[in-house]
């Protein structure tokens, strides 16, 4: 059932975009214990099986009843677009204790019997620890599960956030949440969504505006959250991912052509990307994709464009044609 979120005219002025590495380490987290979000997953889960066994998620798990709720200090809006993870985790340690108690209550309800429990009482009864030990466990999973791929997915979602910004220049809202994503719509001035969880609500968002969230782990849902005091988001789906775990490979005409690693920078460039998540997802010095890039970008068949401290490259219409063409 659908959550309708009624804009005002300070809402229009307050809609904006942000990449949060700690909303990715607990939807990774999700992953592992969902078997309808493996998909395009299936070879990051076979590459972080071997660090599992001895990562103990349990304190996170019980926060994430599926479907139900999950408190959203754990994964509160960043502030800045571009948020590092350390930001991130210094404000999960300084969440207020008694906002934490009630949202953890009202997550453990969500789950039969985990109100009652040793484990949910002794949580409630001192939530500044269990505060303490959710940070620490997520500080965990992301150095296990995210910090090694996180150039890679930085870069895909910082693509994402440029693509959706093109449009909504072009087209207003309405091109902007015309495929965001298939349970998003957008409305006489209503932004709809409708979640796994089975409920109706209605929104006014009162001049807080809304923050778009793209991710990688949280497909094939999209979830909207937070109450207040915190800013109503959006996490969604990004484009790109069918192609995120797998190294690209040139046809052998291509490859004649460019050479072979030229070939391959090239055909990697489904979607625009940096020198070092390039580098990171072929196995190439950066050095190396750094000046495959200069010689194609010479050639016409890439373009370059600043987006925040980074710079993207992506592939012409000629290169796109090159590349389709063999």
């Amino acid at each position: 059932m659908p959550l309708h979120m009624h804009f005002g005219s300070e809402d229009l002025l307050r809609i904006r975009f942000a990449v949060s590495p700690l909303c990715e380490t607990h939807e990774a987290v999700r992953t592992l214990r969902r078997a309808d979000r493996h998909g395009y997953h299936t070879p990051w889960l076979r590459r972080v099986r071997a660090t599992l066994a001895g990562l103990d998620l349990t304190p996170l798990w019980l926060f994430m009843p599926s479907p139900g709720y999950t408190p959203d200090f754990l994964g509160r809006p960043p502030d800045s677009p571009l948020a590092g993870f350390d930001e991130e985790l210094a404000r999960l340690r300084a969440t207020d204790p008694e906002l934490a108690r009630a949202e953890m209550a009202k997550s453990l309800a969500c789950t039969p019997g985990a109100l009652e429990s040793e484990r949910g009482r002794a949580t409630l009864d001192d939530p500044a620890g269990a505060i303490r030990e959710l940070a620490e466990v997520t500080e965990r999973a992301w150095r296990a599960l995210l910090a090694p791929d996180w150039p890679r997915l930085r870069a895909l979602l910082e693509a994402e956030i440029a693509y959706r910004s093109r449009q909504l220049a072009g087209g207003g809202l309405q091109r902007l949440f015309a495929d965001l994503h298939p349970l998003v719509s957008w409305a006489e001035g209503t932004l709809t969504v409708r979640p796994r969880i089975d409920f109706v609500q209605v929104q006014q968002l009162d001049g807080r505006g809304v923050l778009l969230l793209p991710s990688v782990f949280v497909w094939p849902d999209v979830v909207s959250a937070f109450d207040p005091p915190w800013q109503p988001t959006v996490i969604y789906p990004a484009r790109g991912i069918g192609g995120l775990w797998s190294r690209p490979e040139a046809g052998p005409a291509l490859a004649r052509l460019l050479g072979a690693n030229r070939a391959t920078v090239l055909a990697a460039l489904d979607a625009p990307s940096t020198t070092t998540a390039l580098a990171h997802r072929l196995g190439l010095a950066p050095s190396s994709v750094s000046a495959h890039l200069s010689v194609l970008r010479d050639a016409g068949l890439l373009s370059a464009r600043r987006q925040g401290h980074h710079v993207l490259y992506e592939r012409t219409p000629l290169g796109i044609a090159l590349a389709a063409g063999d």
